[in-house]
């Protein structure tokens, strides 16, 4: 790929996209031409959604806006295909604790024997998110737990109004 189009996918379900996620996808973008932040459309994995996939669209283009080398989509197919798709030379993801490694490593393995042109690359979350999850917000919010400063404000409002108990 020539060094004047070096393009990064950062996937994710970002429900809701949390201000981690966008010190990955900050930190991304400074090292890549561009980067696609790629919204799972439907996630297995985790099961059901608390926002719509246009909801979380609207959140990671309003908390990226000011990043002019950012797009976001959404996919619905392997990882690894819409990254070929794209013309990507890497999936960029965080990693916050030795759980998320484990997990990571064999999603790196797979990933790796369906397309071995695409690298894996990690960022070490700053110290200062090391223990956001986008679950974990949801859960205080759930029981009013202040989320000011873990989420962009807008996510916050609506993270509050969805969740008020």
């Amino acid at each position: 790929m020539p060094l004047d189009n070096r393009i990064a996918i950062c996937p994710g379900t970002f429900d809701p996209i949390t201000n981690g996620h966008l010190d990955v996808i900050g930190r991304s973008s400074a090292m890549y031409d561009t980067v696609i932040v790629a919204i799972v459309n439907h996630p297995w994995r985790k099961g059901g959604t608390l926002f719509t996939v246009q909801e979380r669209i609207e959140f990671v283009r309003g908390a990226t806006a000011e990043l002019p080398n950012v797009e976001v989509e959404t996919f619905s197919t392997l990882l690894v295909d819409f990254a070929r798709e794209k013309g990507a030379m890497a999936i960029v993801k965080g990693l916050r604790a030795i759980s998320d490694f484990e997990y990571e490593l064999e999603m790196h393995q797979l990933n790796r024997r369906q397309a071995p042109e695409i690298e894996s690359v990690y960022l070490m979350a700053s110290p200062k998110y090391s223990f956001l999850r986008s679950s974990g917000v949801k859960e205080l919010a759930t029981f009013g737990g202040d989320i000011d400063g873990l989420v962009p404000e807008a996510v916050a409002r609506h993270l509050k109004d969805r969740l008020r108990r």
